[in-house]
């Protein structure tokens, strides 16, 4: 019989749960170190005049030597336009096969045929930073052999790098190569801008596969992955379609409330005294995130204020405050659009980082935490502070922490930008469904009806009143969402588990259980 832990979220947690060796609790968010040293890299060495492109995918899976039980890795940068991972998982069930990890960095394509590499024993594990489209439902089924593993942004490379997640094959989509196998996202027809995240996996992967659709004659200039990672290049005609990258990322807003979270935000930011020379600064992609680096950037021209850098995933509206000189640096791990893409090749002052340069908490410079303030959304919050963007109300995992609880870790001050209702459904309640981010690292909850400012931040509630911000309690929010739309119904659940969220540290947050309403489907 497991037994249960208690996190210090205040989350149950089994002492057993298939597929790790081991169950540590979360103990708070720099309780846990690293435990020892880094995974070494694989040891390789090439001949004068070998030549590493190979015919096709099934001879790289071939030479690599791929086989039952092994872990494969992606990465997603092309994010809804890729093509190669569904090209790669193709082959390797044609080649039959089977009981592989799939591990991606990200979220990328995923259609209700997906389901069809778990049904027929091709995936039967998984470990995951963000869950799309069809692939919760699936994962809610309950048809992987064990529990998918969530990880953020930071947390991936951490656990690759201490060989906590040890990578067989990993396959780059790679926009542009030269023949000895260097790498970059700024170049070719399908450019993505930063290969931040597919980093870790190309330097700690015992073989590497670069499968690109723009081979370049010339030796690249600019190298994001050194050849020195990679064992073999595939030529395909396409790996994807970079207009898509911003699908379901960039969102512009002329939405009445959300203007309004933004003007209260922006407020919050000066009031808190950290806008002056050296500002550090991330915001996420949304319409109100986007309205607030706009309203940032107005605060500083207003109090000649120079910042520091700008981090995070880059859009063209990033680009604009590094042109205009508001910052000196950009930090780019992923870049979100095309004058993204078309700064981070032209501009040497954006900057092209690794993912565990931008949010490994166990390394010797993690970027965010030297971040000032940081603007993050949340699915739900609850009265502790406590912040789910990974489970939807139905319990079914939509979404995923990126890099929501490494931001909110590392930042001087972090500020969760929420409309207090989403659609009929409350956003702040009494106990998120899972937690993902820990109160302890929540500093301000800002709604249309006001801000929130976490107890511990006495200092903040000060200064906010002495501006004169329409400063509330959450207990407050919690009743007037609950008064405009009723207490949510919240899911059932039956003992299985599906999911296990490990915080930044490597230790277990929380756990996803299955919803009642899906066992047996």
């Amino acid at each position: 019989m497991r037994l249960n832990m208690l996190s210090a979220a205040g989350r149950e947690i089994p002492d057993s749960i298939a597929g790790r060796k081991t169950v540590a609790p979360y103990r708070g968010p720099f309780a846990s170190g690293p435990a020892g040293p880094r995974a070494p890299m694989p040891a390789s060495c090439s001949r004068p005049g070998e030549n590493k492109t190979l015919a096709n995918l099934k001879e790289a899976i071939q030479a690599v030597g791929l086989k039952d039980g092994m872990t494969v890795s992606f990465h997603h940068h092309l994010r809804f336009g890729d093509r190669v991972t569904n090209m790669v998982l193709d082959t390797i069930r044609e080649m039959g096969i089977r009981d592989l990890k799939f591990t991606v960095t990200g979220p990328h394509p995923v259609d209700d045929l997906f389901a069809n590499y778990i049904e027929d024993g091709v995936i039967t594990r998984m470990e995951h930073g963000f869950i799309v489209d069809e692939l919760g439902p699936i994962l809610t089924r309950g048809l992987l052999r064990e529990p998918v593993t969530i990880r953020t942004h930071g947390g991936r490379p951490r656990a690759i790098e201490a060989g906590e997640l040890s990578i067989d094959v990993a396959f780059i989509a790679a926009p542009c190569v030269d023949r000895f196998g260097n790498i970059n996202g700024a170049d070719g027809t399908s450019r993505c801008g930063s290969l931040g995240y597919a980093m870790a996996d190309a330097q700690y992967a015992r073989r590497v596969v670069a499968v690109t659709d723009s081979l370049s004659q010339a030796p690249l200039t600019r190298i994001s992955i050194p050849g020195t990672q990679v064992d073999h290049i595939v030529c395909v005609d396409n790996i994807g379609d970079s207009s898509k990258i911003a699908t379901g990322a960039i969102r512009s807003t002329k939405n009445p409330r959300d203007i309004l979270i933004a003007q209260e935000i922006a407020a919050a930011v000066e009031a808190s005294g950290l806008v002056r020379d050296g500002f550090s600064f991330q915001a996420g992609t949304g319409g109100v995130s986007l309205a607030v680096t706009q309203l940032v950037a107005g605060i500083m021209q207003r109090e000649k204020v120079h910042g520091s850098f700008l981090l995070g995933g880059i859009t063209g509206s990033t680009v604009s405050l590094l042109e205009q000189g508001f910052f000196d640096a950009i930090y780019d791990v992923q870049s979100f659009d095309l004058d993204a893409i078309a700064s981070l090749g032209s501009n040497p002052r954006h900057v092209e980082i690794s993912a565990s340069y931008y949010a490994n908490p166990h390394n010797k410079g993690c970027a965010v935490h030297g971040l000032d303030v940081v603007i993050l959304s949340a699915l739900e919050v609850d009265t502790k502070f406590n912040v789910n963007v990974l489970t939807g109300a139905d319990g079914v995992m939509r979404a995923g922490p990126g890099g929501h609880p490494d931001t909110a870790a590392g930042a001087k001050l972090t500020i969760i930008g929420t409309p207090l209702l989403h659609g009929r459904i409350p956003a702040i309640v009494d106990d998120v469904i899972t937690v993902v981010t820990p109160g302890e690292t929540v500093d301000v909850v800002a709604t249309e009806y006001g801000l929130a400012v976490n107890p511990a931040r006495q200092d903040l509630l000060q200064s906010f009143k002495q501006a004169r911000l329409p400063v509330v309690s959450i207990q407050e929010l919690k009743a007037r969402a609950e008064q405009m739309a009723g207490t949510p119904k919240r899911p059932e659940f039956t003992d299985e588990i599906i999911g296990v969220v490990e915080y930044r540290d490597g230790t277990v947050i929380d756990v996803v259980r299955q919803p009642v309403a899906w066992a047996g489907r």
